[in-house]
């Protein structure tokens, strides 16, 4: 386990500069708006910020504020930060993050969760300074392995695990794989999915009706980036690893349709440096390739949708106002303990809405350690 610096050199950060200067535009169809995916003239403007205005130095600053270290698991350099809280009886908290994040989207709650947890903030296998990979079959069986040795590292034998979306999943398999460790499983951003039962819609609320309608609208109109990287990863990587452009808007259509609708644009939910940061994170690193093969090897590993043995870890969830979760649906898998409907937020929770975060992650774990559940 060695200590870790982020040192982007200066040759990449201006080679970055002058793509984006450079960058071929095309054309758009008059008043399309977000229909058809990004538009040209917001995306100009936000890739002349990042080529003029924006301070990755000070970025890069902040995000060394932060302990970091890399070690190898499984073949895999995994990369992580490690905030030490203080406070004597602070619980141990990984928290795995969802595509196309990273750890940087936890900068904003790193000082109110270190009150009472010790911080391991974690880039999942391909992604940022945990890639590229270096072997296919990282699905998310094997990442929570490794995320869970990771923990075994630092000689945490009792400890919590957060997660959001894809990194939720990783979460809840963390706890499954090892029930003698994690104390409790809280997750933001979780999928949840009908089995096919015949009772699977009966009585369900209002409030469960309409998550099920966006999950519907997100299969039939939002799932084009989830049908290329489950297939053709690879083919991908070239434009996204050659077009700072093109890996900009790739990541920022997402961070438009995945966080709180009341936002009219990404920087109105989500800080515009916070959000340039992880956008750069996954250019000066070269991972768009390798973060998208999570996708591949689930869509083509049949053990990742089979049915699994219940996990005994308690769950917690938090149900930002995007949400698709459906209560019934994730107590097949785990035994839910904590269940809180927030007033705003999207995918992106911890940036978005970092108090309201923060303080649904404590009292989960308040409850947990006081024997609630």
């Amino acid at each position: 386990m060695q200590p870790f610096r982020i040192e982007i050199s200066q040759a990449d950060v201006d080679d970055l500069r002058d793509r984006l200067r450079r960058t071929r535009w095309g054309s758009e169809i008059p008043g399309q708006g977000w229909s058809r995916g990004v538009p040209v003239g917001y995306l100009r403007e936000l890739a002349a910020y990042w080529a003029d205005e924006f301070d990755w130095r000070a970025a890069e600053r902040r995000l060394n504020e932060l302990p970091q270290f890399r070690t190898e698991v499984d073949g895999q350099i995994l990369h992580f930060a490690h905030v030490r809280s203080d406070n004597p009886a602070a619980v141990p908290l990984l928290i795995s993050h969802d595509w196309p994040a990273s750890f940087a989207l936890y900068l904003p709650v790193v000082e109110a969760l270190r009150a009472d947890f010790h911080l391991v903030l974690a880039s999942n296998p391909g992604v940022g300074f945990s890639g590229p990979l270096t072997s296919a079959g990282w699905n998310t069986a094997r990442s929570a392995a490794a995320l869970n040795e990771i923990m075994a590292r630092l000689e945490y034998d009792r400890y919590g695990v957060q997660g959001n979306g894809g990194g939720a999943a990783i979460a809840v398999e963390m706890g499954r794989q090892a029930p003698e460790r994690v104390i409790g499983v809280h997750v933001n951003g979780h999928l949840t999915f009908p089995s096919g039962a015949p009772d699977d819609f009966d009585g369900l609320t209002e409030a469960e009706q309409a998550r099920l309608q966006r999950l519907q609208d997100f299969r039939d109109d939002k799932m084009g980036f989830n049908a290329i990287q489950s297939t053709r990863p690879q083919t991908l990587a070239f434009g996204l690893h050659d077009s700072p452009a093109g890996q900009l808007a790739w990541i920022v259509e997402k961070f438009k349709e995945w966080t709180d609708p009341s936002a009219d644009l990404p920087e109105d939910a989500i800080d515009r440096d916070l959000l340039l940061t992880n956008v750069s994170l996954y250019w000066f690193t070269g991972t768009a390739g390798s973060s998208a093969n999570l996708y591949w090897e689930m869509a083509h590993d049949p053990s990742a949708w089979a049915p699994k043995e219940k996990s005994t870890v308690p769950l917690g969830v938090a149900l930002a106002v995007t949400d698709i979760t459906v209560r019934r649906f994730a107590e097949r898998e785990t035994p839910v303990a904590h269940w809180t409907e927030l007033p705003a937020g999207g995918n992106f929770l911890s940036a978005e809405q970092p108090k309201l975060y923060a303080d649904d992650v404590r009292a989960f774990f308040q409850r947990v350690r006081g024997g609630a559940v």
